[in-house]
């Protein structure tokens, strides 16, 4: 008797960067809101360069 393998369930897990560094920039305002013209103007600065260049290029 041959036996019938079941197909398996893959999970994959994928970290986007956009909700990583939104999330880490509001928990840095919630902590310092000093900070916040700082965290805004890095993330407007990431983004941008990721927008320019792509995410494939810069490694991540």
């Amino acid at each position: 008797m041959i036996q019938e393998q079941q197909p398996g369930i893959n999970m994959d897990i994928t970290l986007s960067l956009a909700p990583l560094i939104a999330l880490i920039a509001g928990v840095l305002i919630l902590v310092a809101p000093k900070l916040l013209n700082y965290i805004v103007a890095g993330y407007l600065i990431v983004f941008g360069l990721i927008g320019l260049f792509g995410a494939n290029n810069l490694g991540f």
